[in-house]
């Protein structure tokens, strides 16, 4: 993913603004401080604080910087930050060598505790102006970094569920988010019809279209039009598999064709 090796020491970190543009300035201030002579002093980012129309590498930007607070804050909730989850980091992103002191300056700037996670997860939602499918594949990758060591803790289980009511997601839709990247995080199965997001009482056609819609929204080029790294195409395959299969146990419910 080109958008960690501009991450710091290049607009676009700066540019976010908010608390997602202090940890950013934070991270390259600690990062040029052992690397550079002359001390850094971030540029003033108070102005950039209201909403505006995004460039596609402030979004990529944007989500980058939040996914690793996140990520790092979710590492302690359980108390440590263990190998595996920096692994299942580091596979997502694809970081790449040349990157990986820039991403670890921001990590170790986000990952002091767990607390104060909201106004990152705000930010986030709303730079991509609440794209629902942006900020469940947020919370896939967290998700994935919560099983990494085998385990699905209490706390972590709290912190990803806290990261979906910021998002504005419902109990119900944040346990269905666990149910499809963590298979093991709830035990009984999921129903088809609350994984297409319908009722059990809607007709043929609001099933096709909530179906068409998965489709679509998690589809790799509309990912990639939003600014969405290629690194989570995966994730974005495993949703609409979910997807296909869930509409194919329905139509043989209901014999459709």
């Amino acid at each position: 993913m080109a958008v960690f090796g501009k991450i710091l020491g290049s607009a676009a970190g700066l540019a976010i603004g908010g608390p997602l543009g202090a940890i950013a300035g934070l991270a390259l201030g600690h990062f040029m401080d052992t690397h550079s002579p002359r001390p850094y002093v971030p540029p003033s980012i108070e102005s950039r604080h209201g909403p505006r129309e995004r460039s596609k590498a402030e979004v990529q930007a944007a989500f980058a910087v939040a996914f690793v607070t996140l990520a790092a804050k979710l590492s302690k909730a359980d108390g440590q930050v263990t190998r595996d989850e920096v692994d299942v980091l580091k596979r997502i992103f694809s970081i790449p060598a040349s990157a990986s002191r820039e991403i670890g300056a921001i990590f170790d700037s986000a990952k002091a505790d767990a607390a104060g996670f909201e106004p990152y997860a705000r930010q986030i939602a709303v730079i991509v102006r609440g794209d629902t499918a942006m900020l469940e594949h947020v919370l896939a990758g967290l998700a994935q970094i919560a099983a990494a060591d085998g385990s699905y803790h209490t706390a972590e289980r709290n912190f990803i569920q806290g990261v979906a009511r910021e998002f504005g997601f419902s109990p119900e839709q944040c346990r269905r988010i666990e149910q499809t990247y963590i298979p093991t995080a709830v035990a009984e199965a999921v129903d088809p019809y609350e994984i297409l997001g319908v009722s059990r009482d809607a007709t043929d056609e609001e099933i096709r279209k909530s179906y068409r819609g998965i489709i679509m929204d998690f589809h790799p080029d509309r990912l990639e039009s939003k600014g969405l790294p290629e690194e989570f195409r995966e994730l974005g395959a495993r949703k609409t598999a979910e997807a296909s299969e869930a509409y194919d146990r329905i139509k043989k419910e209901r014999n459709l064709s």
